[in-house]
């Protein structure tokens, strides 16, 4: 199967792209940084500003796109400079892909394209399936604009899924290793008062998630790609604790989380979401790591420790 990746620099789309080359199918990725020298996989560059380029003649023999490209949410404090990077970099891309299908009839035929947790907003301890409305805040705005431009190629590929994707546990990249720091200094705790729900999937579970969506056919629109297990950030904080041997009772308070991150506080840090997998499970996906133990148990583990680190 020939896949092409945008945005497969990052972690996730590294891991992906790494496990599609392993089951010897052939990855193009589009970056702004191609290296002619590179050539498993095959990397063209692009500019995902909205139009179409010549990048597009990857798309020609492609059984999919999956589309990850997006500028960090986590990156820097929400300045509005930052969040007009944060949704122009989304909208851009998907718009320039969507372009592209319509330029060229529609090929290839599965459409993949990253949303995120954030769709919904906060809501408390509300259960969030994929049938859960849109939320307030800037993220679920700019989720549900990414989420309406993707939809756009309906009519023209045969399935679009939008992955809603929640915290990635990986000890190596991402919001985790921020996360453990303070538990490593022996400070480490709740966040505000730990009653948010938290969503998490393991990196390896999301990689077979979004390996299992190209495989099948049935599913398509918004995914949940969270454990079937949330919990509450201080349930969070004493796993991180039993599996680092480290005290989880120090509490980090609101208001310098809100003093230090400012909206991003609200944003990403505080804001209470339970996601569940309502369609993958219903559709029949099995967790390799449904409970949060576990995951971080394999996540924090030696290297020669952690089978699922390759995410193979």
């Amino acid at each position: 199967m020939r896949v092409v990746v945008a945005g497969g620099t990052g972690l996730l789309g590294r891991a992906l792209v790494e496990s599609l080359l392993a089951d010897n199918h052939e990855v193009v990725l589009l970056t702004r940084r191609a290296s002619a020298h590179e050539t498993s996989p095959a990397s063209i560059s692009w500019s995902p500003d909205g139009g179409v380029g010549p990048w597009a003649q990857a798309l020609r023999g492609a059984a999919a796109i999956v589309n990850l490209a997006g500028h960090s949410i986590g990156g820097s404090r929400w300045t509005r400079a930052e969040k007009d990077r944060i949704l122009a970099s989304r909208l851009g891309a998907t718009r320039s892909i969507v372009s592209a299908l319509a330029a060229r009839g529609g090929e290839p035929a599965v459409f993949v394209n990253a949303s995120a947790q954030g769709y919904y907003g906060s809501r408390g301890d509300e259960i969030l399936t994929e049938a859960s409305s849109q939320g307030r805040g800037f993220l679920a705005d700019v989720c549900a604009r990414t989420e309406r431009e993707a939809l756009r190629a309906q009519g023209l590929v045969s399935r679009v899924v939008l992955l809603r994707t929640s915290l990635v546990l990986d000890s190596r990249g991402g919001a985790l290793p921020r996360m453990l720091l303070p538990f490593r200094l022996f400070v480490g705790g709740p966040l505000g008062s730990g009653r948010q729900f938290m969503s998490w999937i393991h990196k390896g579970d999301w990689v077979q998630m979004v390996r299992w969506v190209l495989a099948t056919g049935e599913a398509s629109g918004p995914l949940n790609l969270a454990a079937p297990n949330p919990v509450t950030n201080a349930q969070f904080a004493r796993a991180v604790g039993r599996v680092l041997h480290r005290p989880s009772w120090l509490p980090a308070p609101s208001f310098a989380i809100r003093l230090l991150l400012g909206e991003m506080a609200e944003g990403v840090v505080l804001c209470s979401q339970r996601l569940v997998p309502a369609r993958a499970l219903e559709l029949g996906y099995r967790f390799r790591f449904p409970s949060l133990d576990a995951a971080l148990g394999d996540v924090l583990a030696p290297p020669e420790a952690g089978q699922s680190q390759r995410c193979s």
